[in-house]
C-alpha cells in the first residue's frame, strides 16, 4: 500500500471497534460487477409459449434462471434475478387463457452431475415481471408442471426429488389455491419420485404420471428400479391406478408423456427400461392397453439426461422426441429421422397449437425459436448462460479468461475487455483454445499463444497461432466404458492441469497420480503415490440398473485440485474428488496425507495455497452429491496440515445450506478471502471468522472458480459465464475505513487504451478508458470534491457532487499555457463506497451553451504522474497514480503524446475563440434583423447585414446538402485528426493551424471594421 497523506484530518473518528457485519454489508453493497461473456447459451431443459402471443417464450437454464423473449428468440431477457434463490429451471408452464400467469418448477430434471438442486415453485401474475415463491422448497428437481385448462388455481406438479439422496418429499402434488397451500396426491417412497406427468387435454381430471427411480452418486447414476412404472388418475389425482398392459414388465426407469390435443385418447410414453424393453409406448385408448412402437435406440439414450417426447397439438402422427438427436416421426412413432437443431443434445419443445410450424426448441446449447418447422432457427449467441467449469487467465494486457464450457466441442477464451476492432460484436472475441468442454484450459505464462488444455483427461498443447493442438494424453488411452478399477489412469472428465509459478516449463497433470512434464507433454513423470482413498466398493461401471453411461465423470478417486505455493517451488497442495487431502514439500518426493478431520469422500473442489505463508493452505469440499450434504466445508491450515480450522460452521455468515466449490486469499491482503458457492460469492476479512455476502448485482448461480489478477476478482459460473470485480484495491482496505470520516484508497494507474467496443445487449459489459478512483464516506449527502492535479500542482479536471457551480474563470495563462477547467458535476457521495472513473482527458471546450461546455472530452492528458486530491467535509486527502501508455503499442513514446497534449490544448483554445466570436457574430446579426423587422431597414442597414451574414458563413457552414466546411468545422476536424490516437502529430497539423488562424484573424479583423 501506498503511503496516505491527510492534509486535514478534523473528521477522523478513532474507534477501537471493527466494523460490524451490517456495517461491512452495507459498505459491500456498492460495488458492482460486471460480465465478459461468452454470449453463448448453455443448458437448457424447459421451455414455453404463449399460445396467443406467438413471439412471446420462456426457457429455463440449469444454472441461469428463467428468461423471456418477446420477439421470437431475437432477444431474450432474464425474469427471475432477484426472486429465484436457485438458477435451476425444471419446468414452465403459462396458463394459456389467461397468459399473465406462470408457474415455474425449480431444479432441472436432466440429473447430470452437476445438476443444481431446485427450491421450490414460483408463480407470477404479471407475465414473469414479478414473481412469488409458492412452496414445495425440499422437492428437489421437479419433472413437471401443468395447470388446470379452466382454473389457474388448480396445479399438478411431478417432483422427482433430492438428487443425491432420499427425501420425503416426492411424488406428484396438487394445489387448488395457486399454490398458497399444496397436498401429496400420489407417493411411493422417499426414493422414487416421479418424472413427468401430463393431463388429458379434454379432461383434466385424467392424468397420467411416470414413478422414476433416481439417484445420483459421485461414482454412479442409478435410474430405475421395479417399483417404476405409468399411473393413471380419472378423478383429478384422488385414486390411482398403475397401469401395465403392454408396458415393460421389469425395471422401468425415466418416463415422459405426450397427448395431443387433436387425438386426446391417444398416449405416448418414451419409457427406459431394462431387457430390450426401452423405448416408445403408445396407447390408442388413454392407457388401458398399450403398444410397443419403437425401439429406436436414440429414443432412450442417456435417458437421465434426456428423456422428452413431444406430440403436434394438431396432428397426433407427428411426435418429437428429444435427445443426444432431436428426431421426428410423422407415422405415430413408428419411424425416425433426425431433425437439425443449431446445438446437439436436446431437452425440451414447445409447439404453439395455433401455429404449428412455430415452436421453440431447448438443448445444450440454448434455446431458438422456429417459425418455419425447424428449417431455420434464432440464434443461440445472444443467451449469457455459459455453464462454466474453471476459470485461468494468461498475462497478457488485456488479459483473456479461458474455461471448459459444458457441451463445447472447445474450451473458450474471451477478453477482459476489448483487444480488436470487430465488426459483429463480442461473439467475435470467442476464440477456441484446445480441449473440449471440460478443460481446464491454461495459457503458459510469457506466452499466451501457448495453452495447455483437457479434454477428458487428454492433455493437449494448443498454439493459437496456427489454430492446431499437439495432443500428449497421459496413458493414451480412451477412458470411455471402462471400469475405473481396470484403468491405469483413471482421469476425470475434469483433471486439472497446473504451471507451477517458479518455472512456466513445469506444467502438473492428474489422474490418481500427479503427471508432471517439462517438455510440454512430450515426456511426462509420475511424481506421486495414489493419492486418493480408492474405496473397492466405489469402483463400479457408472450407470445403473437399467443404462450404462461411462463417460469418466462418475469415475471416483481422482485428483481434483492441484497447486504449488508461490512462496516455496516444491510445495504442492493436492485434493481428491473422494476425500483425501495431500503435500509434498520436496517436490514430490514424499507426500503426507493431511486430510482434514471432515465427514467421509467429500470431493476437494480447490486447494489454495497461502500467497503469504507457506505453512498456510485452505481447501473447499463439496459434499451436496453425498446423501443431500449441502453444508459449506472450507478449512483453514496454519501448520502445512497438521491441524485444520472449519472457517464454515453454516453460523458466521455462510448459509449452512450453501456448499462451497472454492476458495483464494488476495494475493496482496493477507486474511482477505473469496469463496465461491452453490449460490454465490462471500468474502471474509479476517481469515475465515466471519463471511459477508457479496453479490450485489451478481446472479444467483453456482461460483466455479476465482482469480485474484491484475487487481481483479476474476470468476466463473455454472450458468451465468464470466464475472469480473474490476479494481479491488479498496476492497483490501476496507478494515482500514473505520477510523475515518472519509477515506480515498490507493488508485490503479491510467492506460491509455483506446480500444472500443459496445457492450452487446445482455452481453459483455466493458469498461470505459479511464482511471477508477474508489473512497469511502462515512456520512451520506456530504460535500465531496476530486481535483486531479498534474506535477505541476496545476488542476487538469476537478469535479463535485450535485450540480457545479457557474464557471467564474477559464481565460488561459498564456505564460504556462494553461486555464483551470471549472468543476463537473455528478460526482458521488453515497454512504460507502463510491467510484468515480475520470477519463484520461482536460475539460473540453467552451460553448455558448452551458450544458454543452467543458464536457470532459478535451484533449487526452499527457503522461506522467498526477494527483487524485479528494476533499469531504474539510478532510482533505491525496494519492499519487500514473497515465502510461498502452503497453501493446510500439509507435509512440512519452514525449510524442506530450507534444500531442501541447498542441491539442492549444487548438482546443482556439476552438474557444474560434466560437465566441461565432456566439458575437450570430448575436449581432440576431440585434440587427431584430432592428430590421421593426423599423424601415435603410440600405445602409441591409448592407451591413449582408457583411454580417458573409462573415458568419465564413465561420459557420451554410445549411445545405454537402456544403463547404468553413473555420469552425475545419478547426474541428483538425482537432479530431490529432486526437483520435496516440500520437505526434505530423507537419501537415502545425501548418493547417498556422492557416486557421490566419484565416481567424482576418475574418475577426473584418468584423471588427464594422463596428
Amino acid at each position: 500500500m501506498k503511503i496516505r497523506h491527510l492534509i486535514i484530518t478534523c473528521l477522523a473518528v478513532f474507534s477501537s471497534l471493527g466494523l460490524q457485519a451490517q456495517d461491512l454489508q452495507e459498505i459491500l453493497k456498492n460495488y458492482e460487477f460486471r460480465n465478459v461473456g461468452p454470449l453463448r447459451g448453455g443448458r437448457v431443459t424447459a421451455v414455453a409459449g404463449v399460445a396467443s402471443q406467438p413471439s412471446v417464450f420462456y426457457m429455463g437454464a440449469t444454472g441461469g434462471g428463467v428468461w423471456k423473449t418477446d420477439d421470437y428468440g431475437m432477444t431474450w431477457n432474464n425474469v427471475s434475478d432477484g426472486y429465484f434463490s436457485t438458477p435451476s429451471i425444471g419446468a414452465i408452464s403459462v396458463y394459456q387463457k389467461d397468459p399473465n400467469i406462470i408457474y415455474v418448477g425449480t431444479g432441472s430434471d436432466g440429473l447430470r452431475s452437476n445438476v443444481i438442486t431446485g427450491k421450490g415453485m414460483y408463480k407470477s401474475t404479471d407475465a414473469g415481471k414479478t414473481w412469488e415463491f409458492i412452496g414445495l422448497k425440499e422437492t428437489g428437481q421437479i419433472g413437471a408442471v401443468e395447470i388446470h385448462p379452466d382454473n389457474p388455481n388448480v396445479v399438478y406438479v411431478a417432483a422427482i426429488g433430492k438428487a443425491f439422496g432420499k427425501n420425503e418429499e416426492r411424488g406428484v402434488f396438487k394445489t387448488v389455491d395457486g399454490g398458497k397451500s399444496w397436498q401429496k396426491v400420489l407417493y411411493h417412497s422417499d426414493s422414487v419420485g416421479f418424472s413427468d406427468l401430463e393431463l388429458a387435454p379434454d379432461d383434466p381430471n385424467t392424468i397420467y404420471a411416470g414413478a422414476w427411480r433416481a439417484e445420483r452418486k459421485p461414482w454412479t447414476i442409478i435410474s430405475g428400479s421395479s417399483e417404476g412404472g405409468v399411473y393413471k388418475s380419472t378423478d383429478g389425482g384422488v385414486n390411482w391406478t398403475k397401469l401395465t398392459n403392454g408396458l415393460p414388465t421389469r425395471l422401468i426407469g425415466k418416463i415422459d408423456f405426450a397427448v395431443s390435443a387433436a387425438k386426446p385418447e391417444r398416449v405416448y410414453a418414451n419409457i427406459e427400461a431394462s431387457d430390450d424393453q426401452g423405448g416408445l409406448y403408445r396407447s390408442d385408448n388413454r392407457g388401458e392397453s398399450w403398444e410397443f412402437v419403437s425401439d429406436n435406440s436414440n429414443l432412450t439414450n442417456r435417458p437421465f439426461y434426456y428423456t422428452n417426447i413431444y406430440a403436434n397439438p394438431k396432428n397426433a402422427d407427428v411426435v418429437f422426441n428429444s435427445a443426444l438427436r432431436f428426431l421426428k416421426s410423422t407415422d405415430g412413432g413408428k419411424t425416425w429421422r433426425s431433425v437439425s437443431t443449431p446445438h446437439g443434445d436436446n431437452h425440451d419443445i414447445w409447439i404453439n397449437p395455433n401455429d404449428t410450424s412455430i415452436w421453440i426448441q431447448a438443448n445444450d446449447g440454448g434455446a431458438n425459436v422456429t417459425l418455419n418447422n425447424g428449417r431455420t432457427w434464432s440464434t443461440q449467441f445472444n443467451q449469457p448462460t455459459a455453464e462454466l467449469y474453471q476459470v485461468e487467465v494468461d498475462d497478457q494486457y488485456p488479459y483473456w479468461l479461458y474455461a471448459g464450457q459444458q457441451d463445447n466441442y472447445s474450451t473458450i477464451a474471451v477478453p477482459s475487455m476489448p483487444t480488436e476492432s470487430v465488426q459483429s460484436g463480442s461473439n467475435a472475441f470467442i476464440i477456441n483454445t484446445g480441449g473440449c468442454e471440460t478443460g481446464p484450459a491454461v495459457p503458459k505464462p510469457g506466452n499466451p499463444n501457448i495453452v495447455y488444455s483437457n479434454c477428458k483427461g487428454r492433455f493437449g498443447v494448443y498454439d493459437k497461432r496456427t489454430g492446431q493442438e499437439l495432443q500428449y494424453y497421459v496413458g493414451a488411452t480412451n477412458i470411455y466404458g471402462h471400469n475405473p478399477k481396470d484403468l491405469k489412469f483413471r482421469f476425470q472428465r475434469v483433471a486439472p492441469i497446473h504451471v507451477s509459478p517458479h518455472n512456466p516449463d513445469i506444467v502438473y497433470h492428474t489422474s490418481q497420480y500427479v503427471h508432471k512434464t517439462t517438455d510440454d507433454g512430450k515426456t511426462w513423470e509420475i511424481i506421486s503415490p495414489d493419492l486418493t482413498a480408492f474405496e473397492a466398493d466405489k469402483q463400479v461401471v457408472p450407470g445403473e440398473p437399467i443404462t450404462r453411461d461411462v463417460t469418466g465423470e462418475e469415475y471416483y478417486s481422482t485428483i481434483y485440485a492441484i497447486r504449488e505455493s508461490t512462496l516455496q517451488e516444491g510445495l504442492i497442495w493436492v485434493g481428491a474428488n473422494d476425500g483425501p487431502v495431500h503435500v509434498t514439500r520436496d517436490g514430490g518426493k514424499t507426500w503426507t496425507n493431511v486430510t482434514p478431520d471432515m465427514p467421509k469422500g467429500g470431493r476437494v473442489d480447490a486447494v489454495e495455497p497461502s500467497p503469504h505463508n507457506p505453512a498456510k493452505a485452505y481447501v473447499a469440499v463439496l459434499r451436496y452429491q453425498l446423501d443431500n450434504d449441502f453444508s459449506p466445508y472450507i478449512y483453514k491450515t496454519e501448520d502445512y496440515g497438521q491441524t485444520w480450522e472449519l472457517l464454515t460452521p453454516g453460523n458466521n455468515g455462510i448459509p449452512a445450506d450453501y456448499p462451497t466449490r472454492v476458495v483464494r486469499e488476495d494475493p496482496e491482503k493477507e486474511g482477505v478471502l473469496y469463496a465461491g458457492t452453490e449460490f454465490g460469492l462471500f468474502v471474509s476479512f479476517n481469515d475465515g471468522k466471519n463471511w459477508q455476502a457479496f453479490n450485489n448485482n451478481l446472479p444467483v448461480t453456482p461460483i466455479t472458480d476465482i482469480k485474484v489478477h491484475n487487481d481483479d476478482l476474476v470468476m466463473s459460473t455454472m450458468g451465468r459465464g464470466f464475472w469480473i470485480l474490476d479494481n479491488i484495491i479498496s476492497l483490501r482496505e476496507l478494515a482500514d475505513v473505520k477510523d475515518y470520516q472519509a477515506y480515498l484508497f490507493d488508485l490503479k494507474d491510467g492506460i491509455r487504451n483506446r480500444m472500443r467496443a459496445s457492450s452487446d445487449y445482455n452481453g459483455p459489459e466493458y469498461p470505459s478508458m479511464g482511471v477508477t478512483i474508489d473512497y469511502y464516506i462515512k456520512d451520506q449527502d456530504q460535500p465531496v470534491k476530486l481535483e486531479i492535479v498534474n506535477s505541476e500542482g496545476q488542476v487538469v479536471r476537478s469535479f463535485v457532487n450535485g450540480r457545479p457551480s457557474p464557471p467564474v474563470d477559464t481565460e488561459r495563462d498564456m505564460s504556462t499555457e494553461f486555464s483551470e477547467p471549472p468543476a463537473a458535476g455528478g460526482l458521488p457521495n453515497k454512504q460507502g463506497i463510491n467510484r468515480y472513473v475520470w477519463n484520461m482527458r482536460h475539460a473540453g471546450g467552451w460553448s455558448e451553451n452551458p450544458r454543452r461546455s467543458y464536457l470532459g472530452n478535451g484533449p487526452m492528458v499527457s503522461n506522467g504522474t498526477y494527483t487524485a486530491r479528494l476533499t469531504v467535509g474539510d478532510q482533505v486527502m491525496e494519492e499519487q497514480f500514473k497515465v502510461v501508455l498502452d503497453p501493446r503499442g510500439s509507435l509512440v513514446n512519452d514525449d510524442d503524446v506530450a507534444e500531442q497534449e501541447r498542441l491539442a490544448l492549444e487548438i482546443q483554445s482556439f476552438a474557444d475563440e474560434v466560437a465566441q466570436l461565432v456566439a458575437t457574430v450570430a448575436k449581432a446579426r440576431e440585434d440587427l434583423q431584430n432592428s430590421l423587422e421593426t423599423e424601415k431597414a435603410s440600405k445602409r442597414a441591409q448592407r451591413k447585414k449582408e457583411q454580417l451574414d458573409a462573415i458568419y458563413y465564413q465561420l459557420v457552414t451554410p445549411p445545405g446538402t454537402y456544403m463547404q466546411p468553413m473555420l469552425q468545422s475545419q478547426t474541428g476536424y483538425l482537432s479530431s485528426m490529432i486526437g483520435r490516437a496516440d500520437q505526434r502529430p505530423g507537419q501537415d497539423a502545425y501548418e493547417r493551424f498556422e492557416e486557421l488562424k490566419s484565416r481567424f484573424e482576418a475574418i475577426k479583423k473584418e468584423f471588427e471594421s464594422l463596428k
